[in-house]
């Protein structure tokens, strides 16, 4: 490779993404559909990165404060041992925010001011990609065992983070975990053409061999009482997430083929790996026209979902207004730009209406949605309103709900009246990205260290 003028970089060198594999060919399979760049283009991207006196990338972007451009340097020069070991220290699984983190960081980075961003998200996942598949990610060391156990309800984003963070600072871990095999939201919420789910299996297998534990089918609060647990531990971390799914009460909710869009992805990744023999009839969108309501990652998901299944057409219904092609006035750089995209999901077959909102559905003699009747709305302040006349109606025979997630919902363990009992992620703050899952994971690692004795406050 020749050598790069890094000076001229950002000025002469284009940003360059690696795309997705043929539609065709990737809608009948559940493989990763994201391209990779070549070890080449990745050095450029990494060149272009500008080492800024202010790093905005992750003092306003990165959740997770990665030293990104300590990391791009030294992936430029191909030191990609000493780029595995910056990205760990704030990370906890670069493989997967790799590939799923929507790039907060490329929102704040100096060259998405007035050009384009660094690819940073392809530079993490690569240092991640490379370090397993050259054997350098392994077990990291541990602090000497201190005498004090923590459990973590929970094996979700921020669960994950938590326990590494604690079982390297030498405290023993047990994540409990109500589903049949650990990873959460990362296992059963991402499908796997955006997330395979053996990418998963290995990072948790990595944090065995760290140390922590793992006890899968325990449901906490039924199985086994959080009283107990904080008996049987010195600290209990409640990392549950947020699974309560928002339903829409309008006239005909209660009709056959409406679901929750969580419901619809756990199922298919279930079958997917084999937990589940099949998705079932009644799950399937083979042959149907399917409408996603919900203009959000989990509607995209359940989107790619059905046109994997062979929907016969997919439509993708959201309230709010098409978002812009550029940045809008009141959306300033190095705030996360809030424009128009399209994801891989609909690229592969999807009509998407903006602006809309759902009145009510129709059923047929059998009790089984057949469409849905729907109004244009003009936003008045955070207020939407039916625009006269612009009412419509759109079939369908299967409805995914996919408009966000209202809390942890009844069956959260309750930790009234209990000392050392902490909560931290989504049940905490509302549905959140994954990259803000994992950090407010470290955060809360962090204060129960502290408050156990076993970490300064600095």
């Amino acid at each position: 490779m020749n050598p790069i003028p890094h000076y001229r970089s950002f000025l002469d060198l284009p940003r360059v993404d690696p795309g997705y594999r043929p539609v065709e060919e990737r809608v009948r399979d559940w493989q990763e559909v994201e391209g990779h760049l070549s070890p080449d283009e990745l050095a450029r991207q990494a060149a272009r990165c500008m080492d800024c006196g202010i790093p905005f990338c992750y003092g306003a972007g990165c959740p997770l404060k990665n030293p990104i451009p300590e990391m791009n340097a030294a992936a430029l020069e191909s030191r990609w041992e000493d780029a595995l070991q910056l990205v760990l220290t704030t990370c906890p699984y670069p493989e997967i925010t790799g590939r799923i983190c929507p790039a907060l960081c490329e929102g704040a980075c100096c060259n998405a001011k007035d050009s384009e961003a660094v690819a940073i998200r392809q530079i993490e996942r690569e240092i991640g990609d490379r370090a397993f598949e050259e054997g350098r990610m392994v077990p990291r060391p541990v602090a000497p065992r201190n005498g004090l156990s923590v459990g973590v309800v929970g094996s979700g984003p921020t669960g994950l983070a938590a326990a590494s963070d604690l079982n390297r600072w030498g405290f023993d871990v047990t994540v409990y975990e109500s589903a049949k095999q650990a990873g959460g939201l990362l296992r059963y919420g991402i499908p796997d053409f955006k997330l395979e789910k053996w990418m998963v299996e290995r990072r948790i297998e990595l944090f065995r061999q760290e140390g922590v534990r793992f006890e899968c089918g325990v449901r906490v609060g039924r199985d086994v009482a959080l009283d107990y647990l904080r008996r049987k531990h010195d600290g209990v971390l409640l990392a549950c997430g947020a699974r309560e799914p928002r339903d829409l009460p309008v006239p005909g909710r209660e009709l056959k083929g409406i679901h929750f869009a969580l419901d619809f992805l756990i199922r298919q990744n279930q079958a997917v790996s084999g937990e589940r023999s099949g998705i079932g009839a009644e799950w399937s969108a083979r042959g149907r026209d399917v409408v996603v309501i919900g203009g959000g990652d989990t509607g995209s998901d359940c989107v790619g979902t059905s046109v994997r299944h062979g929907a016969k057409s997919v439509t993708q219904i959201e309230i709010l207004p098409r978002p812009p092609e550029g940045r809008a006035d009141d959306n300033p750089w190095p705030d996360w730009p809030r424009i128009y995209r399209a994801s891989s999901s609909h690229q592969e077959g999807c009509e998407r209406l903006f602006a809309t909102n759902t009145l009510s559905f129709e059923g047929d003699e059998s009790g089984r949605v057949y469409g849905l009747r729907c109004v244009q709305v003009e936003w008045q302040g955070r207020k939407p309103v039916a625009k006269p006349g612009t009412e419509f109606f759109r079939k369908a025979d299967m409805v995914l709900l996919a408009m966000g997630f209202t809390g942890p919902g009844k069956d959260a363990p309750d930790a009234a009246g209990l000392e050392r009992v902490w909560s931290a992620g989504d049940m905490v703050t509302g549905p959140s990205l994954v990259v803000w899952a994992a950090a407010r994971g470290h955060d809360a690692a962090r204060q129960i260290a502290v408050e156990l004795g076993q970490l300064s406050e600095a």
